[in-house]
């Protein structure tokens, strides 16, 4: 039955390297190390005969748009092609080529190199011959290239990357931004993607994990070989183990599987994220032939209109936001560490659920996913048939859609985050029999790969009408329709529904849709963290155009490009949270932007202009309004100790009571009661005079592998270490040591400095800066420099791997 759509099943990480120490050779390393890029088109780039001497030397992941135009210190401008939707950045054609070298001793075997993602419509050459074009920039791809390299010699790959025109509604970035790979396997191998792990059952007492994989027989062999799997805890212990003897028979791709028992196993949830490893193994005269490792995962999900989302049989409700891509100041680059600490960071906020807008995520996010314990809806695309611009993938998809959607659910069917497939986000004519029957289409090909998640999709402007549409998902994703939630369940009991969109203005009433109904699983804000691009939504608000630049953040999210949390965010974890929260806030005498006069009634992707901070001179005596978003039953307000009046925290209040308070220099102290008891305080102090730089790492240790983070926060803090959050003074950094700067910025949606400077001008008294480990172990010491106060500085140590 479609509305109780339970799923039992162990699901695996994406992640081939081998376990073992008698591996032949290595089956998987990195590729992203020496490639050389060239900014521009170029005629026969692709060519051996090409002088690329001059071309500069970069690692990936790689973003030219979050670079300086060249011959400018911004990566922004008015007139880019991408507008509003882009961030007012610059795509455009670019080149990358790589000089590598493949052992003789490895003839014989099968090469082949694998992009996560490269945007966008990559065309690839190896020695000069063309092998591949890859349109979509956010499917991974992988090329066989073995015909194409010389053994015992130098070979050169080649890679032009087109991002042209207006083809997204968000910052896309440009380029190879996210990991490359090398395979060098035996003809007889794990088929990449191949093997899929399910459990009919998993519960506490056991789980029957099913381990199937399609072996790729290149060269057609017969014979006979051993398929051996474990499955190891995280103390390297094997808890099950089988083998099985498997004969060849002349075929190019043979399925086979096991099916293990593991007794008493640890369940993977959002508060216990526990990872297994599978180790698949295949051996011929004793001998391995191939192995991947794999992380696991065992849970089981859910899904009913009575009794919701259930992860592991217990009802859970989603407290859920969508994101972008985008890493902030970095632009697309998909570093490990960047897309760890961005869920990191979500969890701390009280996100227990994400949806990843529009796009299939790097497999970095979802390995983060996977081991802090985020759950995630996969979502494929923005669009179908009918695109929103000219340039972008609407003109691809009848030809390509199968493909890419193959890639995203092949590759990413194995992380237990994932929880729901998403076919599409406010697809057209939706209440048309074509795009309907796309629709099932659409979900009939998910689930010829994967039945044991349901399919949905993020669906806006919802009548009757929509209906069929809607019928032929498992789980229906609501843009902006909370007034639907009780109407269409009389019509439509069974059907099971979230907001796969909402405001954060209208947080309380969203939440307490999502309470109030069993069948209304999650809420997913728009949006939990900032992103580049649809500049100024969150402020000025549609119709945008050229006019609102020097705009290019969007600046609607929970947390902010640099990953602070907002002011909405605090009132969302008043719903959220489950112990007393209160957070003070204060409305500012003069707007933080200026105002768009001709902001459409319908646009609401604001929050309401307040900050978090108690400093606004030549207002003192003047009545500023101050709000306190509380969880609690009472909250009394002080200023400088004295009492402004205790509320009630009534149901009309939405979880924000707010006082007039005549501004003075000190405390406002805001006391919260339950039963008549204190139970928490929140205060907000004015910061006196700028007193000194303070440096704060999220890591003060670091892998010198060449790709490890870390991110600095710099503040400037008066005497008692309160940020002035007042302070725009420019900064000057340095590194001294092995690492190098990766990023440099702040908030300020309005800024248009660049992001790869050595020096950055404070927003609201704070900059982030992002530094890159590089090959050597020692210390690296960051030093900053503000003129007029001391000098501050930080060591990272960087260990070896």
């Amino acid at each position: 039955m479609r509305s109780i759509y339970s799923l039992l099943f162990l699901l695996i990480t994406l992640g081939l390297s081998s376990c073992s120490e008698k591996k032949p050779t290595l089956r998987e390393q990195s590729f992203d190390e020496e490639w050389l890029f060239h900014r521009g088109d170029i005629v026969e780039g692709e060519s051996s005969d090409l002088d690329d001497s001059q071309w500069r030397l970069v690692n990936l992941p790689h973003d030219w748009s979050i670079e300086n135009i060249p011959g400018t210190n911004s990566p922004f401008t008015a007139d880019a092609v991408t507008e509003v939707s882009g961030g007012f950045t610059v795509g455009g054609t670019g080149w990358y080529r790589k000089h590598f070298y493949v052992d003789a001793a490895e003839k014989g075997r099968c090469i082949a190199v694998a992009f996560d993602g490269v945007y966008m419509n990559a065309d690839i050459w190896v020695n000069d011959r063309h092998v591949a074009n890859h349109v979509y920039g956010y499917t991974a791809f992988e090329l066989d290239i073995t015909d194409y390299v010389r053994f015992g010699e130098k070979n050169l790959i080649a890679v032009r990357v087109k991002n042209e025109g207006l083809n997204c509604r968000w910052y896309t970035g440009s380029g190879i931004y996210r990991h490359t790979f090398l395979k060098i396997t035996n003809p007889l191998h794990f088929e990449t993607w191949g093997t899929f792990v399910t459990t009919p059952v998993a519960t506490a007492n056991k789980a029957e994990v099913c381990v199937q994989s399609i072996l790729a027989n290149t060269e057609k062999s017969t014979g006979k070989v051993i398929l051996e799997t474990q499955i190891v805890d995280k103390e390297n212990r094997t808890v099950a183990r089988k083998e099985q003897q498997v004969t060849l028979d002349n075929e190019g791709k043979i399925e086979v599987g096991h099916t293990l028992e593991v007794v008493s196993p640890q369940l993977w949830s959002t508060d216990n994220p526990y990872l297994y490893k599978v180790v698949n193994r295949l051996l011929q005269d004793n001998k391995i032939i191939d192995e991947e490792c794999i992380s696991i995962g065992i849970r089981s999900i859910a899904f009913s209109a009575e009794n919701g989302f259930q992860l592991n049989g217990k009802s859970m409700k989603l407290k859920g936001g969508c994101i972008h891509h985008d890493n902030g100041l970095l632009g697309a680059k998909a570093f490990d560490r960047a897309e760890e600490r961005k869920i990191e960071l979500l969890k701390a906020a009280g996100f227990n659920a994400l949806r990843l807008s529009h796009n299939p995520p790097s497999t970095a996010l979802l390995n983060a996913c996977d081991r802090l314990g985020m759950l995630v809806i996969d979502e494929a695309f923005d669009m179908w048939r009918q695109g929103h611009y000219k340039d972008d993938y609407g003109q691809y998809f009848d030809k390509l859609w199968k493909e890419d959607l193959h890639s995203m659910v092949a590759r990413d069917r194995n992380h237990p985050c994932v929880i729901m497939w998403s076919i599409g986000n406010e697809i057209k004519n939706k209440e048309t029999a074509e795009v309907v029957e796309v629709c099932r289409e659409l979900t009939g090909f998910v689930k010829a790969l994967d039945i044991t998640r349901p399919v949905t999709a993020g669906v806006n402007s919802i009548v009757d009408a929509t209906d069929d549409f809607l019928d032929t998902l498992d789980v229906c994703g609501y843009n902006y329709c909370l007034n639907r939630y009780e109407s269409d369940a009389k019509r439509h009991p069974d059907r099971i529904i979230y907001a796969s969109e909402s405001y954060a203005s209208q947080a309380y009433d969203y939440w307490k849709g999502v309470e109030n109904h069993s069948w209304v699983i999650g809420d997913f804000i728009w949006t939990a963290f900032d992103y580049i691009g649809e500049a100024s939504i969150g402020w000025c608000g549609y119709p945008l155009d050229k006019r609102i630049f020097p705009w290019n953040h969007a600046n609607c999210g929970d947390l902010n490009l640099s990953g602070e949390r907002r002011p909405q965010s605090y009132l969302r974890e008043t719903l959220w949270s489950e112990t007393p929260v209160s957070h003070i806030v204060v409305t500012p005498p003069v707007p933080s932007f200026p105002l768009n006069p001709d902001k459409a009634d319908w646009s609401v992707w604001d929050f309401p202009d307040v900050v978090d901070y108690w400093n606004f001179p030549g207002y003192e005596g003047k009545k500023m309004t101050v709000s306190v978003y509380s969880n609690c039953e009472q909250v009394e307000l002080f200023l400088n100790g004295e009492s402004l009046g205790k509320q009630e925290n009534t149901a009309d209040k939405k979880n924000t009571l707010t006082w007039e308070v005549p501004y003075a220099h000190g405390i406002l102290r805001a006391v919260s009661y339950n039963k008549g008891k204190e139970v928490g305080a929140a205060t907000l102090e004015s910061a006196g005079k700028i007193e000194k730089i303070r440096l704060s790492a999220d890591r003060t240790e670091i892998v010198a592998d060449g790709n490890d983070l870390s991110y600095i926060t710099l503040e400037l803090v008066d005497s008692k270490g309160i940020r002035n959050q007042l302070a725009e003074e420019l900064v000057e950094f340095s590194i001294e040591g092995d690492a190098t700067i990766e990023g440099v910025g702040n908030a300020n949606p309005m800024s248009i400095e660049s992001f790869v400077a050595s020096s950055r001008k404070t927003w609201r008294g704070s900059n982030l800066l992002v530094v890159r480990s590089g090959k050597t172990s020692g210390k690296v010491i960051v030093t900053a420099k503000v003129q007029g106060l001391p000098v501050a500085d930080i060591t990272i140590n960087q260990r070896s791997k």
